[in-house]
């Protein structure tokens, strides 16, 4: 045990965990723990401008490198601007842990007034996490962060949030420091493996439905494995995008909900699941007929026989799960008409894409997957060229390279971009609307304070598309979307971000193309209106009965 402040003993924890980037925000309530963090030679600070986006960058770092991703906020009006990023990052499944100051302990619970009071801070907390703690002892705070940081990584991740009293991170303590970098996978259920192994064993056509839960395990060298053994092709969840490359000729693509695809579910005998949920626009609101036997895999209990009942269910780690399918299946002789249907579909599907997004889009697209590195890393808001080609058109070709607002909010896209680039340090796409830009538009001077390579792809048309269209086609009447667009570029430019406006598919390949090169960010405002115009589907609970 070594004496130490309350704020050395979260920097010391933090770095037994392995931690090496604290996204945050500096406070009156978290300046011992931001003086220890700042002083670490582990320890990477990030300054944020706004707390939900600091959140939304831990959750971006998390995402894209595996690791827990850390925010350090303010109690108070901090913690509730961070709570929009606690609630996308435990709906996204992902690893973030929140710390966060309170007042003075010898005021909490007394209503007086203290500054940034906020007495059932706890609570609101627990709205969003899977646990969240008070820390009232200096002596306790490594052991409280180091367990609490272990529930935020076991089995499927979920955000949790630790709050400390500002003078329990003054104080002074004889300490022991706890944390690991790794935590304990989900024991597989081995009678349930062998049932499953029977199941697949007896199958002509298996297909395997990959979700976000084989991205999280780390298990996309084992999906690909097995799929191979096995011929069977593989579909993919938008959160499961990179778990097979989308270029290898068993990968279907994030297209559960599409026509074609949907023939080719359909005709599986066995379909393995593995870490998903079957959400609902990865169901059609649960309307997609899965006639063949289901295997659900999946480190969360809670998630299997939720939406789809499965003939076989096997809890456990993804990871370990398909390793041990791989060794225990029989290899077999696909069936080649399954496979060459399979292959056709993607190829018919891509054709209806082509209709709906239009020449300019589809050009778009092939010239970003053409420019961008492999293994950069796209980051996709929620607009309107994301939900019609950014989530399923423009291809993902390695694990940990996608990533999305999954709780379908428009904004959190710039924070995740943030912590995506700092914790991978690869060349990203932020594909964003001007709508949702203007959320986190802030973030751009942290984008330039550290030079973070993010290529910025402002598609703009003066407002919400997405909502634009729901109340055109639905609603009869505008009102609320039609926003007054500031000039991205010279906002860009005065934070010291190179910036161009795009007009036409030729000028965005040349602009994007010294982009990716350019060591730095860049922004790039892109006119959606000189474009060919994008045909949005009406969801089907949103439209008119």
């Amino acid at each position: 045990m070594t004496e130490m402040t309350g704020g050395e003993a979260v920097a010391r924890t933090l770095e037994a965990m392995g931690v090496t980037k604290v996204f945050s925000i500096v406070s009156v309530h978290n300046l011992p723990t931001y003086q220890a963090l700042a002083a670490s030679d582990q320890i990477d600070v990030v300054a944020c401008r706004h707390e939900q986006f600091a959140v939304h960058a831990a959750d971006g770092y998390a995402r894209a490198s595996g690791h827990l991703g850390v925010a350090l906020a303010s109690t108070g009006p901090g913690t509730t601007n961070a709570m929009s990023g606690v609630y996308e990052a435990s709906y996204g499944s992902s690893p973030v842990l929140l710390i966060t100051g309170q007042g003075e302990s010898s005021y909490y619970g007394k209503g007086k007034g203290f500054v940034h009071e906020h007495e059932t801070q706890l609570d609101m907390l627990r709205t969003v996490t899977r646990r969240s703690e008070t820390i009232w002892r200096t002596e306790d705070i490594s052991r409280m962060i180091a367990s609490v940081a272990d529930d935020a990584r076991r089995g499927r991740p979920q955000a949790c949030a630790v709050e400390i009293p500002i003078d329990q991170q003054y104080r002074r303590a004889e300490v022991e420091i706890h944390g690991r970098e790794t935590v304990d996978r989900v024991a597989i259920d081995a009678d349930a493996l062998a049932a499953a192994v029977e199941l697949i064993d007896g199958a002509e056509r298996p297909l395997i439905w990959a979700g976000g839960g084989v991205i999280a395990a780390d298990a996309s060298a084992e999906l690909l494995a097995l799929a191979t053994k096995l011929g069977a092709p593989v579909v993919t969840t938008i959160e499961g995008r990179g778990s097979i490359p989308e270029d290898h000729e068993l990968a279907l693509g994030p297209r559960t909900e599409r026509p074609d695809i949907a023939d080719i579910i359909a005709e599986a005998d066995v379909v393995l699941a593995v870490g998903t949920r079957f959400q609902n626009y990865s169901t059609r609101m649960w309307k997609l007929a899965i006639p063949g036997s289901i295997i659900h895999l999946d480190a969360d209990q809670t998630v299997i026989g939720r939406n789809y009942q499965p003939a076989v269910a096997v809890l456990g780690d993804a990871k370990d799960g398909l390793a041990r399918l791989v060794d225990a299946v029989e290899e077999r002789q696909p069936d080649s008409g399954f496979l060459e249907r399979s292959a056709k579909s993607v190829v018919s599907d891509l054709e209806r894409s082509d209709g709906e997004i239009g020449p300019d889009h589809r050009a778009i697209a092939a010239a970003i997957r053409r420019l961008l590195p492999r293994d950069g890393l796209v980051v996709r808001d929620n607009t309107v060229p994301n939900y019609l080609w950014g989530n399923r058109v423009l291809p993902i070709l390695e694990p940990r390279t996608s990533i999305r607002p999954s709780s379908g909010s428009i904004g959190p896209g710039i924070g995740l971009a943030v912590g995506a680039a700092a914790g991978s340090g690869k060349r990203t796409l932020l594909m964003v609307g001007d709508g949702g830009f203007q959320l986190g538009i802030g973030e751009l001077a942290t984008i330039a304070q550290y030079q973070l390579p993010i290529v910025i792809c402002v598609f703009t048309d003066g407002g919400y598309g997405v909502l634009r269209v729901i109340e055109d086609n639905v609603m009869g009447e505008r009102f609320g979307v039609d926003l007054h667009t500031p000039a991205f570029t010279t906002i860009a430019e005065g934070m010291g971000i190179p910036a161009e406006s795009v007009e036409g598919v030729t000028t965005f390949e040349a602009a994007f193309a010294a982009a990716v090169e350019r060591p730095g960010p860049t922004l790039l405002d892109i006119d959606l209106t000189a474009l060919a115009p994008l045909s949005f589907p009406i969801p089907a609970h949103q439209r008119r009965s």
